[in-house]
Order: C-alpha cells, then sequence, then structure tokens
C-alpha cells in the first residue's frame, strides 16, 4: 500500500504475500473458501492459481493475460490456467517490494498480436537498490517501463520483441509505483503511475527534496511522470490534443525533463497511488474511473478527466491533508479536483484496490453499468450505482485480496475475474447463476501430509458448507486405489501406502448436487525437511537502514544436510493484519538486505517483518518456518519553546509537544511551518536543538529522544488599510487611494506596499512596490485598455506584511 496497502495503503499501494508457490498452476475451479459471501443468486469460485498476481488484461479473442509480480504472464484460456507462462521477464525485473510486472494490456486491434507490459526495469545496479530510508533515489536504481510485445499464433509472446515505449518512470523507494494499463476506445493506450513512496530528490534536508509519504510533492511536479495519469498512442508517441503541449514541454521518452519543463505524455496529475482504473465499456467515449490509495485518512475514486488536478500531496479523499478523518482542514487550494466517491479508514477499509465496470446486460439490471471497487486490506468488493449509491457485492476475502479485477472469459465462463495475494496468490470468478440451487463448498485438510510408509492420516471437511444451508454427505477419495468412502460427518481417516497420492474430497447437498472437489496432497515414505532459521535470532530487533544477514539451514531424514539451493527466504512487512512483499523468493543459506523503515510513521507500533524460510527435498517436497523480526522501537518526543506551537513529522502538522513512536534508523522529516496565535501574532522559527533547519530530516536515534524548535514571538501584524477604492484617472492609469489600517499591530507601519494582477502594455506581469509610511495613494501606469485589474495595498512594519485590502478597476479605451 509508505509501502503500497500500498501498506499498498501507505503501500496499495501497494502489496502482500508469503509466496511459498513457486509457479502458476492450472487447477479444477473451486468454490472459493465458506467465508466468502456473494449476493444470492452469484457464486464466487477459484479458477487459477498463480503466485503473487498483479494484473489480468483481456485479448480480444475472449483470452486473458495474467501477471505475477515475479515476472511471469499466464495465459487464461478455455477455462483453465495454460501451466508455462507465455512470458518470463524475471531477467530483466526487479520483484522486490511492490515493483515486478504491475500491468497488462492487450490491443483492441485483433490484427496486431501486441500486448502491452508495464515492470519495473533493472537499473545499472542489479541489487535493486531503493531509498527507502527517505534520501535521494539511489544510483542504479530501477525503473518503471511500459513496453509493447508480440502475441505468437501459439500464444507466447515472443521476449525478443520488446519495444520500449516510456522508460525511466522513478521508483525510489519500491512501492507506490501504479502500474495499471488499458486501451482505450480512442485507441490510445492509458497508464497509471504512483509519486515513489519518497521524492525522487530526498528529504527536505536535500536540495528540492520533500521526504516521503505525506510529505512527497513529486506528483506536483511536471517534469516527470510519477504520480499521474499517461496517455501515448500505441506506438509510444503523443496524442495530439493532451493537455500538455507547446511551449516548455517534451516528450518524455526515456527519463524525466529538466526542472521547469512539462512532459507531454501527462494527462492528469496529483495522483499518490492510482493503483488501478477501469474504463467504462457502455459509454460513447472513453470514460474512465480511477482508484487512488490514500495515506492515512481516505481512500477515493475519481473520475479520469484530461488536465485535472487530482491535488496529491495537498489533499486527501474529500479533505485538506490533515491525517485525520474527522479534521477535514481549512479551505482547499483553487483548481482542484475532487473526488466522485470517498470513504474513510474509519470503515476498516483502508486500502483500494481493483476496479471493474458492470457490462450492461451481463447481471441482473440493478448492476448495469455499476462501478465496482475493491479493499486490499477489509477483503470486500463494493458495487456503486449511477446513484451514487454503495453496497456490498463480495465480503469474507479477507486482508490481502482482489488487488486487480476485469470482466471476461468466453460465453461459458463469462464473470468478473479477480486476483488475490493471500495465501500465496490465486484468480478467482465471479458469476451470476440466478435462483438455481447453488453448489456447495468443500474444504479439505490433512495432518500428517507426509511421514514413514505406511502413513495413517486424518483428513477433515472443516469449513464446508452450503450456501443454500443443506445438510452435506462427504465422499471421500484417497488416490491410491482404494474405494471412495461416503460419510454424513465431516471427517475420516486413511493408512496411505508408499508414494505420492492426491487425496479429495467433493460434498454433496441434499438436492444432489456436487462441489467441485478440493484436494490435498499426501506423501508416503518421505518426510518433508526441516527448515532452521539461525539468523535473525529469536526476539532479534532491528534498525532501518543497517545490513542483516538471513542464514539458515535444513535437515532431511532421507537426504541428511541439504544444500543452500534447496533453501528460498522470502520477508514481508506485516501491518494491520496484511502484508506486503520485502524480498524474495531468494535462493542460499545466506542472503543479505537492508532493513526497511515503516510504510509510514502511524503504522510504525503495530508493524513487523516476517522471515520465511523454504526447504525443498530431492523430491520436491517443501516445508517452511517462519520468524518475527521486529524494529527497534523509539519514543521520540517533539517539542516547542515556547510550548503549544505546531511542527510537522512526515507532513503531518502536531502540537507540541508529541511523543511518536519510530523505528530506530529511520528518517523523520520535521519542520516548523509559518504559524501565529490566537492573537494574531506571528512567530519566528530560531532553532532546532539538533542544529537543523526550519526542514529538515533526522534518522531516529537509537534511544529516546528529544528534539526542542525555539521560536519567537514577532507580534501582531497590521490589520488590512482601511477605505481602499481604485478608480481611472487617466489614459492607460488609474489610482488607489486607502485610510490607515483600524490597527498597526505591535509595531509602528513603516510603509504600504502596493501591487497589481494582469499584464501591463509593456508586457510586464505583476508587480509589486513599498511606499513610504504617509502615502495615501497611489497612481498605476501603462494599464491596458479594456482589461480589469485587481489592486491591492498591505501596511508593512517589522513585524511583517499584513494583509490586503483591494479594489478592481476596469480600463476604459
Amino acid at each position: 500500500m509508505d509501502s503500497l496497502a500500498l501498506r499498498l495503503r501507505r503501500g496499495i499501494g501497494a502489496f502482500v504475500a508469503v509466496a511459498l508457490i513457486a509457479a502458476a498452476l492450472v487447477v479444477v475451479p473451486q468454490p472459493a473458501s465458506a467465508a466468502v459471501t456473494a449476493p444470492p443468486g452469484f457464486s464466487v469460485v477459484k479458477v487459477a492459481t498463480v503466485a503473487s498476481p498483479t494484473a489480468i488484461a483481456n485479448l480480444v479473442d475472449g483470452r486473458m493475460l495474467i501477471s505475477s509480480r515475479r515476472g511471469q504472464v499466464y495465459l487464461f484460456e478455455n477455462g483453465a490456467l495454460r501451466a508455462a507462462p507465455v512470458l518470463d521477464l524475471s531477467a530483466r525485473v526487479c520483484s522486490d517490494s511492490e515493483r515486478g510486472v504491475i500491468g497488462l494490456a492487450g490491443d483492441t486491434d485483433p490484427t496486431t498480436g501486441a500486448v502491452f507490459v508495464f515492470y519495473t526495469a533493472k537499473g545499472t545496479d542489479a541489487a535493486c537498490p531503493t531509498n527507502a530510508a527517505g534520501g535521494p533515489a539511489p544510483a542504479g536504481a530501477p525503473t518503471g517501463r511500459i513496453s509493447r510485445f508480440s502475441m505468437r499464433a501459439d500464444g507466447t509472446v515472443d521476449p525478443a520483441s520488446e519495444t520500449i515505449l516510456l522508460d525511466g518512470i522513478l521508483s525510489p523507494a519500491g512501492y507506490h509505483n501504479g502500474g495499471d494499463l488499458f486501451v482505450g476506445s480512442d485507441g490510445y493506450l492509458y497508464a497509471t503511475t504512483g509519486d515513489g513512496g519518497c521524492d525522487y530528490r530526498g528529504g527536505v534536508g536535500d536540495p528540492g527534496g520533500s521526504g516521503c509519504g505525506g510529505a512527497n510533492d513529486a506528483a506536483r511536479d511536471l517534469n516527470i511522470l510519477n504520480g499521474k495519469i499517461l496517455r501515448i498512442t500505441r506506438a509510444g508517441g503523443i496524442r495530439p490534443d493532451n493537455p500538455y503541449l507547446g511551449a516548455n514541454t517534451q516528450p518524455c521518452t526515456a527519463a524525466p525533463a529538466p526542472a521547469g519543463r512539462t512532459c507531454q505524455e501527462i494527462f492528469a496529475t496529483g495522483l499518490r497511488n492510482p493503483f488501478r482504473f477501469a474504463f467504462d465499456p457502455g459509454a460513447a467515449t472513453t470514460s474512465f474511473r480511477i482508484n487512488d490509495v490514500g495515506q492515512d485518512a481516505w481512500e477515493e475514486i475519481d473520475q479520469g478527466l484530461k488536465g485535472a488536478d487530482y491535488g496529491w500531496n495537498q489533499r486527501e479523499g474529500l479533505c485538506a491533508l490533515t491525517g485525520s478523518e474527522a479534521d477535514c482542514g481549512g479551505p482547499q487550494a483553487a483548481g482542484l479536483t475532487g473526488p466522485i466517491h470517498a470513504y474513510g479508514h474509519s470503515t476498516g477499509c483502508t486500502s483500494i484496490t481493483g476496479a471493474a465496470y458492470v457490462p450492461r446486460g451481463l447481471w441482473p439490471a440493478a448492476y448495469d453499468g455499476a462501478y465496482l471497487f475493491a479493499d486490499y486490506v477489509c477483503g470486500r468488493i463494493r458495487s456503486l450505482s449511477a446513484t451514487g449509491a454503495v453496497s456490498d457485492l463480495v465480503t469474507g476475502l479477507g486482508a490481502s485480496s482482489a488487488v486487480a479485477m476485469t470482466f471476461g472469459g468466453s460465453e461459458a465462463s463469462r464473470g468478473l475475474y479477480f486476483t488475490t495475494y493471500a495465501g500465496g496468490g490465486a484468480v478467482y470468478r465471479l458469476t451470476y447463476t440466478g435462483s438455481v440451487n447453488r453448489a456447495p463448498v468443500a474444504v479439505l485438510a490433512a495432518t500428517p501430509t507426509s511421514g514413514s510408509s505406511p502413513l495413517a492420516v486424518r483428513l477433515t471437511a472443516a469449513g464446508s458448507s452450503d450456501p443454500d444451508g443443506d445438510a452435506l454427505t462427504y465422499r471421500w477419495t484417497f488416490g491410491d486405489g482404494t474405494p471412495t468412502k461416503v460419510t454424513s460427518t465431516p471427517s475420516t481417516s486413511h493408512t496411505f501406502p508408499r508414494g505420492s497420492w492426491t487425496a479429495s474430497l467433493k460434498v454433496v447437498d441434499a438436492k444432489g448436487t456436487y462441489s467441485a472437489p478440493a484436494t490435498v496432497r499426501i506423501t508416503s515414505g518421505n518426510h518433508a525437511p526441516t527448515p532452521i532459521i539461525l539468523q535473525p535470532a529469536e526476539r532479534a530487533t532491528f534498525v532501518a537502514g543497517q545490513t542483516y544477514t538471513l542464514s539458515g539451514r535444513a535437515t532431511d531424514v532421507e537426504n541428511g544436510e541439504l544444500p543452500g539451493s534447496s533453501l528460498s527466504w522470502t520477508i514481508v512487512r506485516r501491518h494491520a493484519g496484511h502484508t506486503h512483499p520485502l524480498l524474495g523468493p531468494v535462493t542460499g543459506a545466506s542472503v543479505s538486505f537492508v532493513a526497511p523503515g515503516p510504510e509510514d510513521l502511524a503504522a510504525a507500533g503495530d508493524s513487523d517483518l516476517l522471515v520465511s524460510l523454504t526447504a525443498s527435498d530431492a523430491k520436491g517436497l517443501t516445508s517452511t518456518t517462519t520468524r518475527v523480526f521486529t524494529p527497534q522501537r523509539v519514543e521520540v518526543t517533539f517539542a516547542t519553546s515556547p510550548s503549544g506551537r505546531l511542527v510537522t513529522i512526515n507532513g503531518t502538522p502536531y502540537t507540541a509537544p508529541v511523543t511518536l513512536s519510530a523505528w530506530a534508523g529511520s528518517a523523520l522529516q520535521v519542520a516548523v511551518p509559518a504559524q501565529s496565535d490566537a492573537d494574531g501574532a506571528l512567530y519566528e522559527f530560531i532553532s532546532w536543538s539538533d542544529g537543523g533547519a526550519a526542514a529538515h530530516t533526522i534518522t531516529t536515534p537509537l534511544a529516546a529522544t528529544t528534539y526542542t524548535a525555539t521560536l519567537t514571538r514577532k507580534g501582531r501584524l497590521p490589520t488590512a488599510p482601511a477605505s481602499v477604492t481604485a478608480a481611472q484617472s487617466g489614459a492607460g492609469s488609474a489610482t488607489l487611494r486607502w485610510s490607515p489600517p483600524s490597527s498597526p499591530g505591535d509595531s509602528p507601519i513603516t510603509g504600504y506596499r502596493v501591487s497589481r494582477d494582469g499584464v501591463d502594455s509593456s508586457g510586464a506581469g505583476p508587480w509589486s512596490y513599498v511606499l513610504s509610511a504617509d502615502r495615501r495613494d497611489f497612481t498605476f501606469t501603462k494599464l491596458v485598455a479594456g482589461q480589469a485589474y485587481t489592486l491591492s495595498v498591505q501596511a508593512v512594519s517589522s513585524v511583517g506584511t499584513g494583509p490586503a485590502g483591494s479594489a478592481v478597476v476596469s480600463i476604459a479605451p
């Protein structure tokens, strides 16, 4: 989700899953677990297993492509997944954190065979470095890349056919990559990009840098492609009516533009992590909505509009960026486009992900044209109707769910397909079946699943259910040639001879309808290996930014000590019931990694790392052990002198003193904003106790520490001048008049600043000038006939410049 759930949420973006499945597998469609619920007449079934499935794309012939974050792309055809990937980019891809193959699109022209892929391409440093601690983007860091490939007649995709359309999309922190792709009905390729998590220029102490999380303003920089909606031709060119063309613009095909210039690929801006979007298939013109993953308070859905600025990092959801759902802040800047729908984190749903429009005529009329959106954390798919009504469609998916969605499949298997990271990764299909009797759900577990021969195993169907509430009968098939066993109770036992067997369960409801089979693999005569994690040690803690080495070993009853090539490591970052991938799978007895910071400051108190070591024996039998690696948490206090003044930490304002929990070694962006007290008196920053500037980056120390900002009270400003008028006083001139303000504040008035907007006859733009304190009027010259000007005056004192009094004058010929 500051990682996607993001969080993808803070990550969403970004993502999940302890990846224990080494490759995608073809599976028989299986009903989802009993906890998953859908409205009457709807059915949810599992149709495929794919490790960390990130995206689904429709092809014009009804087949679908499904990507694994690790670099593989699979083909779903005739209701099943082809076992081998049709494209493998793993050698070109950085798949750490939320990076990897993150977006897919098929060409709408059936003659081209083109497939578009959004992936994180390795840079000059094959180690895929990040700046997750808040520093500038490291040298050799990977970047986001959008490429076009050609599909062969046999359904495979030629890796040598790659044509790079866009490159240099920054991925400084590894998360907030966005990454969705779609070819609109207008024939142009659209893409979403995230803000990179942390500013590519570094923290607030770095030149031009703004920090991470809510402090990251990269989405507002028009010279980069991050935090944007992009629109290009399918050959990578610029559409002639894109909103940013003309002077000081350029294509950003391979890299960002220089500061002060604008990338012509930009369609809209001001997005945090627009993880997924969806296009309305029933619209007369290209129409789409964007799911933008929020920070601390709101998730939002935006209408795709040319030239729109959705406001990140100045706003989140319906409010200014306050970090609070309850506090919407003050007035928001003009010119920002608000969401069409937003929901707060108090709902328990905190990371908006998958998106899809319901095709008209596929489901009951109440769903025609509805917009479906999913939440990765609370495991729901919801429906937003044309009237704005929101209702649950699918619930109970659990955390790390509904990553991507699309309507697809052939007529016999037409429905909503969605991916989930939960359980290693899977693809599900939601279909409308009407009022017919619904099939029951089979759930099968076995203990043990390996051991000496003969192997006595207890099998249980606990969790099996019928959506219509019917009583169930259980049919057990053991795969070893023995007869099927039928019971009325949800458990049985069986002794398996030497070999590897697939046990199967079907449940039957009272009307005679069978479930799809649930299966489990039983190995008799071979013991699963025993992996042992040596480092990190039990209850060990880590410091963000430091390098740690994971080490382990594994023994096996049949094979003895296993080599390092039989060991595989993964690390996920856990927070609030969901996870984000951090490392792996990586092979070896020892693996080094750099410890990250938390997703954001709000997550520091309840996040940790889960290290998993998987061992595989000579026959492919695996076993996994895990260990929690806990961050060293430190209480950091921020105070002010005098007390009660404002500070911002990672972009969130706090009234000092405030004590926050942080991870040792992680970066904190601290700042003292301009501020005044209840009497209107200004305060001026003097110093921080650590010697830093008003805005700078702190590396969280190893022990509890207090940082104090010292300010001085400058006093109250003068009020606005009174009786302000403006009138034309000659050809091309106008005179501004005023009276002294009602209060000079806490210091005598030393002068008046007069100013105007607009452009004068010499081409000069807005202009201001400071007059002496005894002046009560000023004449502006070189004004253009037919133009209206706002003329303003402000009182100036040693405290500062007060508010303006203004008047508008129209210049006659």
